[in-house]
């Protein structure tokens, strides 16, 4: 799966790939879609989710380009797969999920798996953890139709943040930086994520 479908796609970041290799995938994918867990695409994962395909989680943990010291903030528990993933290679990790019954059971395979240093929250991503900022990262694995501004108050100054934007299915995947207190905004790639959901999000 790292050899060919992150080093062959050009992601190179040794602390990602090492990571990659080391956490099992396909005990964050359900039992009857495990044959698919390696494979180069999404799996779903129930309640009309997924776990992204590696590329794509390899991608995006690059671009975060993550310290030891970091304390980063996802969007989107999903399975736990992507929290696991960050919490390897940085310092805590805060993570949100709509979806009770997702992030329960995210919470409970970390936890099984040893990760003390990710925190599990049940809420409105589009909201983001105010109580717990500010972040040196933040990763968004849903894709809203805009930015959400409590996520940009919430990343710290040098802050990197990777989120999918768009309506579904044309979303555009960006990578923001906090330099000074201004903003700079990359477009990546085209991508297809799950939209965001809550009620914050349709009020928008």
């Amino acid at each position: 799966m790292v050899k060919y479908q992150l080093e062959n796609r050009g992601v190179t970041n040794k602390k990602v790939l090492n990571t990659m290799r080391k956490v099992p995938r396909h005990l964050f994918i359900p039992e009857r879609n495990r044959d698919e867990a390696y494979a180069d695409h999404p799996v779903s994962i129930g309640k009309g989710q997924t776990i992204s395909q590696p590329y794509i989680v390899g991608l995006m943990t690059e671009l975060l380009d993550l310290k030891s010291t970091d304390k980063v903030l996802e969007i989107g528990a999903g399975s736990g797969y992507q929290a696991a993933i960050l919490a390897d290679i940085c310092r805590e990790v805060y993570t949100i999920e709509i979806i009770e019954d997702l992030g329960k059971k995210a919470e409970r395979l970390l936890l099984d798996l040893g990760y003390k240093n990710i925190k599990v929250k049940i809420g409105d991503g589009y909201l983001g953890w105010p109580e717990k900022a500010a972040f040196d990262a933040i990763i968004v694995t849903c894709a809203p139709e805009n930015i959400p501004e409590p996520l940009i108050e919430q990343l710290a100054e040098g802050g990197r943040m990777v989120i999918p934007v768009g309506d579904y299915p044309r979303q555009t995947l960006k990578r923001i930086t906090k330099r000074n207190g201004k903003l700079n905004y990359e477009d990546i790639i085209a991508v297809l994520f799950v939209p965001m959901t809550g009620k914050a999000q349709r009020i928008k």
